[in-house]
């Protein structure tokens, strides 16, 4: 909820519903997940993110605010997960076909028996900021966890991997076409007006089933509405 650029951002409406639910509902349609976790904050103010979580039929994780490396690793461990898929909360049209293509990738390398560390989307963009999709291995966060010491990689959970290439097994995920023009995260006033935008030019029964070339349609056909948030630079994650 203390989002610096828009508080309370992940409970924002979104066509009825909070910004949290629909990166919950869309988490979970990939099919490929064993469990969804909200991994929040102890503060009360954060109270109901996990409130909402829980009413989404999510797991709650609660650790702390600034150290959210130590709070995932601290998820993973309490839910005894092998491989994490990092989705922040503010991505309302997170794709589930991407997140899916991404974990049977992932997955495929390890019964070929030449395993990843890390799968990610996000260090070369060709995907949409707001599509992110990280798949990493229990062993990696666990490293990244117990050496990671400088403020901005406990700050953000997989910083620790890309400034170490050499510790880790990274592979980068690169979609085509180039859809990187593209801004669909929610960390200002701008990219809510333009997911509200895109929210309310279909039914809401069809929101949960819009993939990234029907948004890119909506996008072309409306070609202002990019311009709506183009100027707005993305903070690290």
């Amino acid at each position: 909820m203390g989002s610096s650029r828009l508080p309370g951002k992940v409970l924002l409406p979104l066509a009825g519903e909070p910004v949290l639910a629909h990166v919950i509902a869309r988490v979970r349609a990939s099919g490929v997940l064993d469990d969804v976790v909200v991994a929040t904050s102890t503060l009360p103010t954060d109270d109901v993110v996990a409130e909402v979580g829980a009413g989404e039929g999510a797991r709650v994780f609660r650790g702390s605010e600034a150290d959210v490396l130590s709070r995932y690793a601290g998820a993973t461990l309490a839910f005894a997960a092998d491989v994490v898929v990092r989705i922040t909360a503010d991505c309302p049209l997170i794709d589930p076909d991407i997140l899916g293509e991404m974990v049977e990738r992932f997955l495929a390398q390890l019964r070929q028996g030449s395993p990843i560390q890390v799968l990610t989307n996000s260090r070369i963009r060709s995907f949409p900021w707001g599509l992110d999709v990280e798949v990493f291995a229990r062993e990696a966060l666990d490293t990244a966890a117990a050496e990671a010491s400088a403020p901005r990689c406990r700050e953000h959970v997989t910083t620790y991997f890309y400034e170490n290439p050499d510790r880790f097994r990274i592979v980068d995920h690169v979609g085509y076409p180039d859809y990187s023009s593209y801004r669909l995260t929610l960390d200002t006033v701008e990219d809510y007006e333009l997911l509200s935008q895109i929210a309310g030019a279909v039914p809401a029964d069809e929101l949960p089933k819009l993939r990234i070339g029907k948004i890119v349609d909506l996008l072309v056909k409306h070609p202002t509405w990019a311009s709506i948030n183009a100027h707005v630079q993305q903070t690290p994650a």
